[in-house]
């Protein structure tokens, strides 16, 4: 049975930031609707809200899609030579901002960038028929950044400017109902300043740390550490290369996305083997491992209350702390670059992030990579 460092439990009574929750994550992509065409039809998300020339903008078209507590937000440029074209140009299509629901976003950018944020948005007040919003942002690892969204005020779809969007065409829900956390790729000799930043701008804390030895192969390595802030709502593990015989997957990250910025988002379950199997049906597809690892799947992580036949058909990985088990799956990536991916978790009582499936994990990942040539 595999067992965990032992995880740091976050300090609430020191948190200087509160926050509520992840608010939304926006992508930048070369096709806003197609985008948010696909995630309806394959991850099962509801549409929500659209802005454009329909809504008066010149610049860009955004859609949002939801589903439970999860928003994802898709923005297109309108015309070349805008900085959301430059951004797609370099980057290709990904995450650009991470959005923080705050009870008072101007506060947390002042109390932030005292701390010594870069500022990425002073607060800006909107305002529409249906309330009022405050935002305001920071800069963090690359061209990524943190939006605080204070939205106590506001009754709309989404935003002031954003308008309901009420397609014909709306699938299915899948099951998807938070985002559990999001994993950073940051370069060479990085991770250290950004852990730093979470830390002294941001108030989090290190629940765990991983380095080469825990997360490596024959062929490749990376090192890792989770921070979180003080309520444990924000979980971001942050990834760096490490010395390995070939290109680790966060090598082939950077190259393909020019830079750090978002490897992958993980959305939570309440039933990954009836989620899992739908988004197969709706044609997602996921890493698989050999039928080797449900082999002595029992005696590695004690009893389950799933049934084997269906992991093993569906591909989904299990692990164990000390508080419970987890069960975890990683999609192949979902953009035209080897860049992001989605994983799909459903947690048993388990805090921490399946480090027993690592090398079968980063195995499979890299049979993906021989595929591409880039191993």
């Amino acid at each position: 049975m595999v067992s965990l460092p032992n995880i740091a439990k976050p300090h609430v009574g020191a948190d200087f930031l509160p926050i509520n929750g992840t608010d939304y994550v926006e992508l930048y992509v070369g096709n806003a609707l197609q985008s948010a065409h696909y995630f309806q039809n394959a991850f099962g998300f509801q549409p929500l809200a659209m802005a454009g020339l329909e809504t008066g903008l010149s610049d860009r078209e955004s859609y949002v899609v939801v589903q439970d507590k999860i928003r994802l937000v898709f923005t297109s440029p309108l015309h070349g030579g805008t900085p959301i074209g430059a951004h797609i140009d370099r980057h290709g299509d990904g995450v650009k901002a991470i959005a923080l629901w705050v009870d008072d976003a101007a506060k947390a950018y002042r109390d932030t960038i005292h701390r010594g944020a870069r500022s990425f948005m002073e607060p800006l007040r909107e305002e529409d028929s249906d309330g009022v919003t405050v935002r305001s942002g920071i800069c963090t690892y690359g061209d990524t950044v943190h939006i605080f969204v204070e939205r106590s005020q506001y009754n709309g779809a989404f935003l002031p400017g954003f308008v309901a969007w009420t397609p014909s065409h709306i699938p299915t829900v899948t099951g998807l109902r938070y985002i559990d956390h999001m994993v950073g790729n940051v370069g060479w000799n990085e991770m250290n300043k950004w852990v730093k930043f979470y830390q002294e701008v941001m108030g989090f804390t290190m629940l765990v740390s991983f380095d080469d030895k825990d997360i490596s192969t024959d062929y490749s390595a990376l090192m890792s550490k989770v921070m979180s802030n003080g309520n444990g709502r924000i979980k971001f593990p942050i990834n760096e290369p490490a010395e390995g015989k070939k290109k680790s997957q966060v090598e082939e990250y950077l190259d393909f996305y020019d830079g750090p910025g978002v490897q992958h988002i993980a959305v939570a379950t309440d039933h990954i083997v009836e989620t899992v199997r739908d988004l197969r049906d709706r044609g997602v597809e996921f890493l698989q491992v050999p039928p080797s690892y449900y082999d002595d799947l029992v005696e590695r992580v004690g009893h389950i209350d799933e049934e084997m036949a269906s992991l093993r058909e569906l591909g989904i990985l299990v692990d164990r702390d000390d508080e419970g088990y987890l069960l975890q799956i990683f999609t192949k990536p979902i953009m035209p670059r080897p860049t992001l991916f989605f994983e799909i978790i459903q947690r048993k009582g388990a805090r921490s992030f399946g480090k027993g499936n690592f090398k079968a994990l980063f195995e499979a990942i890299e049979r993906e990579q021989m595929l591409r040539g880039t191993l």
